[in-house]
Order: C-alpha cells, then sequence, then structure tokens
C-alpha cells in the first residue's frame, strides 16, 4: 500500500465517456529536458485550471515516463521495474514497441475538456516534445469495445484497485506510483462481423449480450478472458484496464486503445506473453487473428507529489542537501535527484 503521506495521480478515477491518448518523445538538449522538468511542476495546476471550468467534467491526467526518459530527465534513482517495452514476437503476431518517453492519459465526461487540457499542456511544452501518437477514445454504448464486448468488467474496485495498482514499500522511495501499459490494436471488422455471435462468444470466453463469462467447463483455454487471467498462489492478479474504442469511419480504422495500470509491469507482460505467444506455447488468443497491436509502451506514473516535485534537478539536489537545523550538511556529489530527502523536505515545509 502507498505510503500515508503520499498522493498518487489520477490512476483509479472511474472511466469516463471521453478520453485522448497523447504519446511524445524527448527533443534532445538541455533546454528542452529543462522545459519538461518545469512542464512536470505545473501538471497539476493545469488539470485545476480547465477542470475548474466544468465542476462536473470529472477531468484528470496521467502523466507517465518511459525508461529512457526517466533517465535523460531525472537520472538516479529510478523505479525499481521500469524498462524499455519488450516486444513479444511469435509468428505473425507482434507486439511490438514503438517510440515513446511521455504518456498523457487525459479523461473527461466530455472531449472538450479532454480537448482544451492537451492543447493547454502541449502549448506550454512547446518544441521540447514531438507527440508521436494521438488517440481521441470514446465510450461505446454500454461500455462495449469496437467487437461489440463489454470491456473491463473485472476490474478491481476500490481498496482493491488500489492494491492491485499503487506501489507500497516493496520500492518505497517511489511510494504511491504505478506503471501503465499501452498499446492500440486495429480490428479486421469485416472479418470479426463475419463469425457467428456463437465463436465470437468463444473467442472472448464470455456472452456477447448478457457479459456473463462462459462456464469453466465450456469457456476454451485459448479464450481472450482464459488468457489474460493470472493466479498467484490462489489469488487472481488484477489490473486495471481503462480501455477506449476509436476509429475513422471513411478510412475505415476501427480499433481500441488498451491502457492497463498495476503495480508492477510483470502481471501485464506475463497476460501479453500469454496472448501473443500461448499457454502452453501455441494456445494463443484467437482475437489476434482479427486484432493487431501497432504501437506498445511501458511507463512509470509518478505519484501526484512526486511528478511536482520533479523539476529541475539541480535545484532539487541543492534543497535536499541543504543544512537542516541541528543536522549536519547532506554531501550529494553524485547528481542524483535525492529524491526521498526532497519528499519528505515537501511534506514538512
Amino acid at each position: 500500500m502507498p505510503m500515508p503521506d503520499t498522493e498518487p495521480q489520477a490512476v483509479d478515477s472511474p472511466i469516463t465517456a471521453s478520453a485522448i491518448f497523447i504519446v511524445m518523445t524527448l527533443t534532445p538538449g538541455d533546454d528542452h529536458a529543462s522545459t519538461v522538468r518545469d512542464w512536470c511542476g505545473d501538471v497539476a495546476a493545469f488539470v485545476r485550471s480547465v477542470g475548474k471550468r466544468v465542476p462536473s467534467g470529472y477531468l484528470s491526467c496521467v502523466c507517465g515516463f518511459g525508461s529512457h526518459a526517466w533517465d535523460t530527465l531525472f537520472g538516479a534513482p529510478r523505479p525499481a521495474q521500469l524498462h524499455p517495452f519488450r516486444e513479444i514476437r511469435a509468428g505473425e503476431r507482434v507486439a511490438v514497441a514503438t517510440p515513446g518517453d511521455i504518456l498523457l492519459h487525459i479523461r473527461a465526461s466530455h472531449m472538450d475538456l479532454c480537448f482544451e487540457l492537451a492543447t493547454q499542456m502541449l502549448e506550454r511544452l512547446g518544441d521540447a516534445v514531438t507527440v508521436v501518437d494521438e488517440v481521441h477514445g470514446f465510450r461505446n454504448f454500454d461500455m462495449r469495445s469496437m467487437i461489440g464486448f463489454v470491456d473491463g468488467t473485472e476490474n478491481p474496485q476500490g481498496r482493491e484497485a488500489t492494491k492491485f495498482t499503487i506501489i507500497g514499500d516493496e520500492d518505497a522511495t517511489f511510494a504511491g506510483g504505478s506503471y501503465v501499459l499501452v498499446q492500440k490494436y486495429l480490428h479486421d471488422m469485416k472479418g470479426w462481423n463475419a463469425l457467428p455471435v456463437e465463436t465470437q462468444e468463444n473467442i472472448i470466453g464470455r456472452r456477447k449480450l448478457s457479459d456473463i463469462e462462459l462456464a469453466s467447463d465450456v469457456k476454451p483455454s485459448n479464450s481472450h478472458s482464459s488468457l489474460t487471467t493470472l493466479d498467484e498462489n490462489g489469488e487472481e492478479m488484477k489490473i486495471l484496464r481503462d480501455n477506449m474504442p476509436f476509429g475513422r469511419v471513411g478510412d475505415k480504422e476501427f480499433g481500441t486503445y488498451f491502457i492497463g495500470y498495476a503495480r508492477s509491469p510483470a502481471p501485464i507482460e506475463q497476460m501479453l506473453e500469454n496472448m501473443f505467444i500461448g499457454r502452453p506455447p501455441g494456445n494463443y488468443d484467437r482475437l489476434l487473428d482479427f486484432s493487431r497491436a501497432v504501437t506498445g509502451g511501458l511507463f512509470f506514473v509518478p505519484s501526484a507529489d512526486l511528478l511536482e516535485a520533479l523539476v529541475e534537478p539541480g535545484a532539487q539536489a541543492a534543497a535536499a542537501s541543504a543544512p537542516q537545523p541541528d543536522a549536519p550538511a547532506a554531501a550529494n556529489g553524485d547528481g542524483s535527484l535525492n529524491i526521498g530527502s526532497l519528499k519528505e523536505q515537501r511534506h514538512h515545509a
């Protein structure tokens, strides 16, 4: 569980009717890196300023950083399990790894709020970043994915959501943070819609209309539901999905933006291995015969407190190493963030 004095970002916020997903890469250069670090301290203020205009709009934003970006912007220490997205390849089935340094997951009940927040935040970042992927998602009827099945039925709720998504004392320096993995899938809707509903249900592992899970004695072992269910010591390991449909009808583009949060990337990566390679190998997710991943990225989501503190590293190191009353001067010659000291200092300021 997170430390009592650590506030997570809006990871566990309720699913909304609209969302914008933005993946960016960093522009090389110290000045650009400084711009991004300064921007980190203003993210919460942007959300407050835009959200205050429509208090009932449930506006939120989650900001995450890729492995390369963390090293470039912040250095040591680094989140214990942060690493580049690991491509998974099994024949024609590929979970691709694509460039991405910063992720923005913006949610609201109305797209105008999402759009305004994205506009203001990217204007502040300017040339310091390049947008490499932008997806505008929408709620599809009663929480149904593009392929017509209800999505996210088994999402953890309340305290259980915190348990499975928020880092605790296993990585105390980064308590209150989370990991998020994203993939953009494109669907062969013509091929999918040509399947009988019963065949679709066997591929997903649920009834299409009622959303009731198929009985264990009839649900295929290669169904999507079977392969994405993980057990550890008799307990089901869950992730929090906030997937959104997206598309462009004129271009015949129909897709699902997968976004999964967890306190460790391990369960999400295991689910992907089960889907693409199979459990056992070869017994893969038949949904991949109709769905193709075209992006893939893994990001660390710092706590809200830490995100606000991730400003100029030199300033942080100086603040953290400044002599405290009745305490010896702290030495810090390695250029690290001194995050632990900084967090303690901020909370007692």
